[in-house]
């Protein structure tokens, strides 16, 4: 056997672990110490993998392998829909899944066969309590549960990858944000196209000044997430399915009875446990202009949302909104207004867009002095200058954005040390807020707010000051 090297056995279905130090040139390092700088070599023992998974790769010289001082162990919170596309490019990236945590085991019973040696948990601290080996942790629930489940595992010294939106409330995104920064860990917000290539070809294109100083934006997300036409379904109640935690699946949130309507996709359409449209997706929508024109906090915002009545609907969001911020000039960058469309509104087709050409779904217009880009969700042909006739006359400067080996790549070599990953919490936090703001403006229907970002207050409308932060139910906290 190797020095410093313990071979593993199987005892249970949880995984455990134990640190191993290795001397090297007088110095001793551990697996730990490895992920935490990135700079050292460390052997490890845990039950259920093969002895050889502990020999280092130079000793079994295949480039294909991956010796357990570079990998990094995972364990999801969530292991269905999205949680179980993210565990899946975890692996992809070379991460080792070793535990798995879902309320609802028909959700997740297709992951669980898929990784029949990872522990099995339903509530996700004592998960995080009992797998001490874990290094990183991927949060994919629904939206309330993201802010509790993220800060229990950063507090535990655990790297995190969450789905957008980072949290429910803007109060619980800027806690999350602190105590990332509190716990030294690696971070990543699940905005996948912030690692994509047409991201960066519009940040150069606008740097570049292809169409000069930008001063509007027009972004759009054609769907609807509203519920109007299920509020009378409120007060129904139903046996829960005997694979969910109803309970468990609440979390923070305050109690009601079980309802299908909620689980296990609808639930974004219910502001009690969802962040609606905006929610779901400005942090892919508006990322790419957020980046470009350096925003953050923008100083107004107001929503038009046509008959939706917070009083009444307040459980669920308008069938339609157009939400308009005002963001500061920043430096020598002019002030801009971005409005954001959903639920079948769109902006005016502007003027330079050919004949049969229109507009995307899902998407945005960045409007110049000189000129409009419009970019969609399908990758780096998306983003064009137009006319068309105007892409093709502009020379297109060098790439000077590295380009990225992947999201979740990203993440993992944050984790061993390296470079802050792209959408890190310091920066996938304001954009968020983002997102959350415009809910409070929706729930402040006509009203035009004033917000002081750095505070976190709206300094004109006390009452919105209500929606800014989140009241979590006995026995949760943040």
């Amino acid at each position: 056997m190797l020095p410093g090297v313990v071979a593993a056995s199987v005892r249970t279905t949880h995984i455990q672990w134990k640190e191993v130090p290795v001397k090297r040139q007088g110095r001793t390092f551990s697996r730990r110490g490895f992920l935490k700088g990135g700079a050292a070599v460390g052997a490890l023992a845990f039950t259920g993998c093969s002895r050889f998974d502990v020999v280092p790769r130079h000793v079994l010289g295949g480039s294909g392998y991956t010796a357990p001082s570079e990998t990094v162990y995972i364990a999801s919170v969530g292991a269905g829909g999205q949680a179980a596309w993210n565990i899946g490019r975890c692996r992809k990236a070379g991460g080792r899944i070793v535990a798995l945590c879902d309320v609802d085991d028909e959700r997740a019973a297709d992951t669980y066969k898929d990784f029949p040696n990872a522990a099995k948990h339903r509530d996700f601290r004592r998960m995080l309590d009992k797998e001490r080996g874990i290094d990183a942790v991927v949060v994919a629930t629904p939206d309330h549960t993201h802010a509790v489940a993220t800060m229990a595992a950063m507090e535990r010294g655990k790297h995190v990858y969450c789905e957008k939106p980072l949290a429910h409330s803007l109060d619980d995104v800027r806690r999350v944000m602190e105590a990332a920064r509190k716990h030294k860990v690696a971070t990543q917000l699940g905005n996948q196209g912030h690692s994509s290539g047409y991201i960066r070809l519009l940040c150069e294109w606008v740097w570049d000044g292809a169409i000069g100083d930008v001063r509007e934006v027009h972004a759009v997300y054609s769907g609807s997430y509203s519920r109007m036409g299920h509020l009378n379904k409120l007060d129904e109640h139903h046996p829960v399915p005997s694979t969910l935690d109803w309970d468990l699946w609440l979390g923070p949130a305050p109690y009601r009875p079980f309802n299908p309507m909620y689980v296990p996709r609808s639930w974004r359409g219910w502001s009690q446990f969802g962040t609606g449209a905006i929610g779901d997706w400005a942090c892919h929508v508006l990322d790419p202009v957020f980046w470009a024109l350096d925003l953050k906090y923008p100083t107004s915002v107001e929503a038009d949302v046509g008959d939706y009545d917070p009083e009444t609907h307040g459980e669920t969001f308008p069938q339609w909104s157009v939400i308009r911020f005002e963001f500061p000039a920043r430096g020598d960058k002019p002030p801009v207004k971005v409005v954001w469309y959903e639920g079948g509104k769109r902006p005016p087709r502007p003027p330079e867009l050919e004949e049969g050409r229109d507009l995307p779904e899902i998407g945005a217009m960045v409007i110049g002095d000189r000129g409009k880009i419009i970019y969609g969700s399908h990758g780096a042909e998306s983003c064009r200058i137009i006319p068309e006739s105007k892409m093709k006359e502009y020379k297109r400067p060098p790439k000077t954005i590295p380009r990225s080996r992947g999201h979740h790549k990203e993440w993992f070599e944050a984790c061993k040390g390296g470079r802050p990953a792209g959408s890190n919490f310091d920066y996938g936090g304001p954009l968020t807020e983002i997102a959350l703001l415009g809910n409070v403006a929706v729930r402040m229907k006509g009203e035009k707010l004033a917000w002081d970002g750095p505070n976190l207050t709206v300094t004109n409308v006390d009452k919105a000051n209500e929606f800014v932060h989140c009241f979590y139910r006995d026995g949760w906290t943040l």
